[in-house]
């Protein structure tokens, strides 16, 4: 009895020593066998491995693509403007050892991105007005920016065992007491540029109108002028056919008396007419003594 109880003692041991022995490695991680607090083999191979039971310890890290999305933040521009700066850091752990000797947990990894991506914002805007970072402009030309902020970030950070694949800025904040201000006068400088439109559209308008109108002068006054000649050609070809349709004294009386009778006619027209005529003249002799 007492030696059944010993085996089984002893293959209970022998199953914690063999358990202790192994460890597994996923796809995604690293696995960094610690001895004494210190790093002395790092696998990164899938599977089942072997350390030193009750001596080695295993620390994992994630081998995977990491996003760390960082508190919005202040910075100042050239102008002295403040701007809320709202971004995210995609990165990886590129060498364990590094990464576990300078930081040793992805906690304290994301603080130090996160001051270390602020510095890199804070110098990049300090050169920059404003007006650069807010306007009309096609965003895809503000990608220079952040290829400039992630080479800054990607180079601090490579002491610390990190790869900085990219820092993306999610948006440009106006922080809350100047917002107003600002779409104020952005406001304002659209309104002066409409006004300048409208004002060079009413001076073209202007000269456009005035040239219109000196064409119309200048064409009335040609067309008068040659309606003026024309006119005084046909009454000098009229007077010329009647000199020579009346060139004898009875043709004459005929169309004097023939004018008589139409001023008559045009002078009785309507109801009611009372004509005074002297004696003496064409009508009255006509009426007196036809």
């Amino acid at each position: 009895m007492k030696k059944a109880i010993i085996i089984i003692a002893a293959v209970i041991v022998l199953l914690v020593i063999a358990m202790s022995s192994l460890y597994t490695v996923a796809e995604n991680e690293y696995a960094c066998v610690m001895r004494f607090s210190e790093i002395v083999k790092v696998n990164e191979t899938p599977g089942l491995h072997i350390k030193i039971p009750f001596v080695d310890d295993i620390r994992y890290f994630p081998k995977t693509t990491l996003i760390y999305d960082i508190p919005p933040s202040e910075v100042l521009t050239s102008d002295k403007k403040n701007m809320t700066v709202d971004s995210y850091v995609i990165w990886e752990i590129a060498d364990p050892l590094t990464f576990y000797r300078t930081l040793s947990s992805t906690m304290e990894a994301e603080s130090r991105l996160n001051a270390l991506t602020y510095t890199a914002l804070k110098n990049l805007m300090g050169t920059l007005e404003q007006n650069d970072i807010i306007n009309m402009d096609d965003a895809s030309e503000r990608n220079d920016i952040y290829a400039s902020i992630t080479t800054e970030v990607a180079s601090l950070c490579s002491t610390y065992g990190i790869n900085v694949l990219d820092v993306k800025i999610k948006r440009f904040d106006l922080p809350d007491n100047n917002e107003q201000a600002v779409y104020d006068r952005m406001i304002s400088d659209r309104n002066q540029i409409a006004e300048k439109y409208t004002a060079d559209g009413n001076y073209e308008a202007s000269i456009i109108r005035n040239e219109v109108d000196k064409e119309v002068n200048i064409i009335v006054s040609n067309a008068e002028a040659e309606a003026a000649r024309l006119e005084a050609e046909g009454e000098q070809e009229y007077m010329r056919l009647l000199a020579e349709a009346y060139n004898t004294d009875d043709k004459k009386e005929f169309y004097e008396f023939t004018r008589a009778l139409d001023a008559l006619k045009a002078s009785l027209t309507g109801e009611g007419k009372t004509v005074i005529i002297d004696d003496d003249s064409m009508l009255g002799q006509i009426l007196m003594n036809p």
